[in-house]
């Protein structure tokens, strides 16, 4: 683990801020974890960092598309540490149905470590918004799953099937994935459903 600069500042609570920057410098970590996916231009595979500023701005603009009353301030923090603990448990693909078996234990323990590495009122903070995230039991987490789980197939029709492709993924498999883009948003779950049907007229899936 990287350590803070053996420094010290005048007026600052020192040890609460070396702990932030343990924190902090820990999750850089985050810029190295490679998902499945491409890029929209299909350059490259993007990165775990890139993914989560992305679906926070990608909350704030289709904030509209949220049920009334959600508090998109709550949903972007939500989406700005949901993948942290992939630091330590690595990107799951969805479809790897191995993968996914140990899935939950791999990422608690992630988050038991990675959490703690805060000042004990942040890692309380910081782990409430995680498991409301995993939970999906509030309007904001529901939305952020739903942000979250269209993201990737954005990225696969703008590279022509990507790694539904790849992978040869069925239709049947995607649907059942992102059945949840509904539960967090009818009017991205009405987009996804007619994505869909344009990636298989397209050719996307396998089968």
């Amino acid at each position: 683990m990287t350590q803070p600069a053996p420094v010290h500042a005048s007026g600052v609570d020192n040890d609460r801020l070396s702990a932030q920057l343990r924190f902090v410098l820990e999750t850089d970590k985050l810029k190295r974890i490679l998902r499945r996916n491409l890029l929209v231009d299909g350059s490259r595979r993007e990165n775990d960092a890139e993914h989560s500023w992305h679906l926070a701005l990608t909350a704030r603009v289709f904030a509209e598309y949220a049920p009334e009353g959600t508090d998109i301030d709550r949903v972007t923090e939500l989406l700005l540490v949901h993948d942290i603990v992939e630091i330590d448990a690595g990107d799951t693909f969805i479809y790897d149905s191995a993968a996914v078996q140990d899935q939950v234990e791999r990422e608690r323990l992630a988050a038991d470590r990675i959490f703690a590495l805060l000042p004990a009122d942040q890692a309380e903070r910081v782990r409430t918004l995680w498991d409301e995230f995993e939970a999906r039991e509030t309007p904001e987490a529901r939305f952020a799953k739903a942000v979250d789980r269209l993201a990737p197939m954005l990225a696969n029709w703008h590279t022509d099937g990507g790694t539904w492709v790849q992978l040869g993924v069925s239709k049947g498999q995607v649907l059942e994935k992102v059945k949840i883009i509904a539960e967090g948003s009818q009017a991205l779950g009405a987009y996804a459903a007619s994505l869909i049907e344009d990636s298989e007229r397209r050719g996307y899936f396998a089968g």
